[in-house]
């Protein structure tokens, strides 16, 4: 990778950050915006899921779009562009998705609202595939996971207003007890003509800003058997999209659709994997078993991280768990958002230079530290934290975790997972604010599976590394598929049993990690030597 030359462009981090505050702003907001839809357009809990399937389907068919476009070409698409330029078009479409809400809302209609989405998401894909290496270019290279930190930990921050500010602006407080009967549609055009102008006004600056020309020299090499299995799944999301119009042609179960294009995603990543193994030639990245159990892995993660808040919602509004109305969620939907900051500082610690005795006060210290900084952000919109007091037991058992981790991505998803488990088994097996805080507490253990997931999944594969990380940001899909399908369990045996979705996500963490470690040490790679690093997650 190049660029026009080798000093750090400070300004220009701070004004690229701002577009991983807006990827955590939005995908946060979804906890309270997803429950408002339901109410307003008397949803089912699969059909209020939709929201994250498009949502997060747009980084799917934007990143699917970039893939087949430069392999048709022979060119890499973004490369000849500029991670500049990318960015700038990027926040344009995502300030195109945001207007469109503003007649989606007005017409009433949902799928016109579920287009908005769609849009602003495929903005968000075009930015993430070019800001990560981005960030790194702005200065020299042994820093660049330092400044991927800093990223993520605004993306934290994004994470962590988002649910406080959407209360805000559709409710007129984060307290209280409103509910979606009382939002002025006046509310949500003034949210998203903020999210809009604020889109294009970064666009702006960066268009005139002077940054650095980063290219790469690295050829596209023609991979033409990961075209099937890619097509196969782009299908499968689509069967999702048409399910209410097959069932009624059929008279099949809607559910068994969503529950074949689930399947039919993990079995076509199985039979790759199977069939690399068999004859590897034209699989390119896809021959290292490695890079499809990540698929697999990050496909569940992102799924996991996402379903536990997105039907959090509907959790929160029964008597059992406290009867909230949507405005009194954004708390616990903003603690959730919080956890993943929780986690991610403290796991970033690890990447710097600091000595054994430092690092040890510092994984004490930071975790409580970002936990007051979440109460201090609720608490200044009008929030009693005092029921949020108890969650330091979560926080002090995730610690725990970090040290039997010790820094290495086998122990440390082996432990987080587990603890997932764990953690979403109480709260299947308990009510109130217990299951509640259970439940949150996916977030703390969700942190730092990311980075530690993508470095392991990537190990090895050389000068497939660029190839293979493109498969790993399409399996952001996850969250597109697994949330609809934990609504669909909700609405066929209740919201709270529907939780076992989660375990089931945690528990495959375990096994990727245990796999591939026997698969990298068929390889002769001695993972305890694999560095990872703490990037700030999607």
């Amino acid at each position: 990778m190049k660029e026009n030359n080798t000093k750090s462009y400070g300004s220009a981090l701070y004004t690229l950050v701002t577009v991983f505050f807006f990827w955590g702003f939005l995908a946060a907001s979804n906890g309270i915006f997803i429950p408002f839809c339901k109410s307003h357009f008397h949803l089912t809990q699969f059909e209020s899921q939709l929201i994250d399937f498009t949502f997060y389907g747009g980084y799917f068919i934007g990143s699917l779009i970039l893939y087949f476009a430069s392999q048709i070409t022979r060119v890499d698409i973004l490369n000849k562009l500029g991670y500049k330029n990318g960015i700038v078009l990027g926040l344009i479409i995502s300030a195109a998705g945001a207007l469109v809400m503003i007649p989606a809302v007005a017409t009433g209609s949902f799928l016109f609202i579920l287009s908005s989405f769609f849009i602003i998401a495929l903005g968000f894909s075009l930015q993430q595939t070019a800001a990560n290496p981005f960030v790194v270019a702005l200065g020299p290279p042994e820093t660049g996971s330092n400044r991927l930190n800093f990223a993520g930990a605004i993306n934290n921050i994004g994470g962590l207003l988002g649910p406080v500010v959407v209360s805000i602006v559709l409710f007129g407080t984060a307290k209280g007890a409103a509910d979606a009967s009382t939002v002025k549609l006046s509310s949500i055009d003034t949210l998203y003509y903020i999210l809009a102008g604020l889109f294009i006004a970064v666009a702006a600056f960066f268009y005139v800003s002077k940054l650095p020309v980063v290219t790469t020299d690295e050829k596209i090499e023609a991979s033409k058997k990961p075209t099937l299995p890619l097509i196969i799944m782009f299908l499968a999301f689509c069967l999702i999209m048409i399910a209410d119009q097959l069932a009624n042609i059929t008279h099949v179960p809607k559910a068994d659709f969503i529950y074949a294009a689930l399947a039919i995603i993990i079995f076509t990543l199985v039979g790759s994997l199977l069939s690399a193994q068999k004859n590897k030639e034209g699989w390119g990245a896809m021959q290292y078993p490695q890079l499809i159990l990540g698929m697999i892995a990050i496909f569940t993660y992102v799924g996991t991280e996402v379903t536990i808040q997105s039907n959090l919602g509907a959790l929160l509004k029964t008597p059992l768990f406290g009867g909230f109305t949507e405005n009194q969620m954004s708390p616990y939907i903003s603690l959730y958002w919080g956890s993943l900051m929780i986690g991610r500082w403290t796991g970033s610690i690890g990447a710097f230079n600091l000595s054994k005795t430092t690092k040890n006060i510092l994984t004490l210290v930071v975790p409580f530290a970002a936990f007051a900084g979440i109460l201090l952000v609720n608490k200044s919109s009008g929030v009693d934290v005092s029921s949020l007091f108890v969650y330091a037991i979560s926080i002090a058992i995730m610690i725990v975790a970090f040290y039997i981790g010790q820094q290495k991505p086998v122990r440390t998803l082996v432990s987080l997972g587990v603890l997932g488990v764990i953690f979403m088994l109480i709260g299947l097996f308990s009510t109130g604010m217990v299951a509640v805080f259970a439940f949150i507490s996916g977030g703390l253990c969700c942190s730092i599976m990311w980075p530690s997931i993508f470095s392991l999944s990537i190990t090895g594969l050389g000068k497939y590394t660029g190839q293979g990380s493109a498969f790993l940001i399409m399996m952001i899909l996850g969250g597109s598929i697994i949330p609809p399908v934990q609504g669909l369990i909700a609405d066929t045996v209740g919201i709270h049993q529907s939780y076992v979705v989660p375990v089931i996500g945690f528990a495959y963490i375990v096994f990727f990690a245990w796999k591939v470690r026997v698969e990298l040490i068929k390889q002769g790679i001695n993972i305890d030597h694999v560095q990872v690093e703490k990037a700030g997650g999607h």
